[in-house]
């Protein structure tokens, strides 16, 4: 667990040294960075979002979870588009009971569809279903469930600010009886000002509810935020992100981390 913790921290700081060198195009650069703030906007992405989080338990422990995000949209017709967006987490799940130990593999994948307008107006939405696999590869990095529900954004874009929300909630309906029940709420508020050279900083904590839980040991609320910018590699454009946050509400039980550091860099393919 260690090692691989230090590997991961290895390659985040080579990411945040590319990140703050080599800067992009400044026109398409700018027009990508609103894009990469809109989850439902004309662009193929494929993200990688490394979270490292501290504080575990009684021993202290941490995990890491790298994320595989990728989002395609495809034309329906002239008025409508649908977004493909997929997740697929690999984790190292430490043991909160113990000071060594734990579990590592791949976590339940996630696919969302959403359907929204082609041509958007002032207010950008999209909404379709949300599905949760029971693909894990250990007991300890999945649900074990079969879980399905709803899924939401709504954003507003100015030149400079990007202002929304994405949220969604699953149900499970099918899985193993010794496996617990799935009722959990995801929300994403996300802030977005947008500076020149194509940074910008950035706020989307992602808080969540579980409604099995009793009410005082349900709601994971994070604080926070970081920043982001659209680069180039020769012809290939990246978008990175550097961000931390602290739990500021954080159920009992299971453990919760006390705060994380997240790093996500994405390969963009403009349509």
């Amino acid at each position: 667990m260690h090692t691989s913790l230090r590997r991961r921290a290895a390659r985040l700081a080579c990411a945040v040294a590319l990140l703050t060198t080599g800067p992009a195009r400044a026109e398409s650069a700018g027009e990508l960075a609103q894009k990469v703030q809109n989850p439902v906007a004309d662009l193929i992405t494929i993200p990688f979002q490394e979270t490292l989080e501290y504080g575990i338990g009684s021993f202290d422990r941490a995990r890491a979870t790298l994320k595989i995000e990728p989002v395609v949209p495809v034309d329906l017709s002239q008025r409508w588009k649908l977004i493909a967006r997929t997740i697929a987490p690999f984790t190292d799940q430490p043991d909160a009971t113990a000071a060594t130990g734990g579990s590592s593999g791949l976590g339940d994948i996630q696919p969302t569809l959403f359907l929204s307008r082609a041509k958007p107006g002032r207010i950008i939405w999209g909404a379709g279903p949300v599905f949760s696999l029971p693909t894990a590869t250990q007991r300890a990095t999945g649900s074990g469930k079969w879980s399905a529900g709803p899924s939401v954004v709504v954003l507003s874009q100015t030149r400079r600010w990007t202002i929304g929300v994405l949220a969604s909630n699953l149900w499970s309906f099918a899985g193993p009886a010794d496996r617990a029940k799935v009722n959990t709420l995801s929300l994403q508020p996300f802030v977005n000002l947008n500076l020149r050279s194509a940074f910008y900083l950035t706020s989307h904590p992602e808080m969540s509810a579980d409604w099995t839980a009793s009410a005082g040991d349900r709601w994971l609320v994070p604080v926070g935020g970081g920043f982001g910018k659209v680069f180039r590699l020769g012809q290939v454009a990246l978008h990175g992100e550097v961000a931390a946050y602290y739990n500021a509400m954080r159920p009992d039980t299971p453990p919760n981390p006390s705060w994380a550091l997240r790093l996500q860099i994405s390969l963009l393919l403009p349509e």
